[in-house]
């Protein structure tokens, strides 16, 4: 018995080295036909990835798209309510100036008034004198006072 007997090549497989490529055999087509089947197979995995990659690309810009297009229509929004906003706050702050204005000018007015009714001689036209009644009697003059 030699060491040949003992020896068991190993399986053939796409990597392993084939005795019957060297020596001529019919099994090489066969071999060389599994490794580019397994070839075509390979690369129709990587093709149909990159198209699924590239489709989810798409999708995702288109995504990011309509999302900025949302935020652009909001900010158009928004700009246009606060705009809204601040024509109401002046028309608001115009009318209580004016308010405030009228408010000092009524006092103002009242004032005189007051000092008008103060200076007025008070008492009767037909007698000069004040009676004892008219005394407790609240003249225009009090009621303001």
């Amino acid at each position: 018995m030699t060491i040949s007997d003992y020896f068991i090549p190993p399986p053939p497989g796409p990597n392993s080295y084939n005795s019957s490529s060297c020596l001529g055999g019919g099994s090489s087509s066969t071999s060389d036909e599994a490794d580019e089947q397994q070839t075509r197979i390979v690369d129709e995995r990587k093709q149909r990835r990159m198209i699924s990659n590239r489709e989810s690309a798409r999708r995702s810009r288109m995504r990011k798209q309509r999302h900025l297009d949302e935020l652009w229509s909001q900010v158009l929004r928004l700009r246009t309510d606060n705009h809204s906003l601040l024509d109401k706050l002046n028309h608001v702050t115009d009318c209580h100036d004016r308010a405030l204005e009228e408010i000092d000018h009524l006092k103002q007015e009242a004032s005189a008034l007051r000092q008008m009714l103060t200076d007025l001689p008070i008492g009767s036209p037909y007698n000069n004198s004040p009676s004892s009644d008219q005394s407790i009697i609240p003249t225009s003059v009090d009621l303001l006072l």
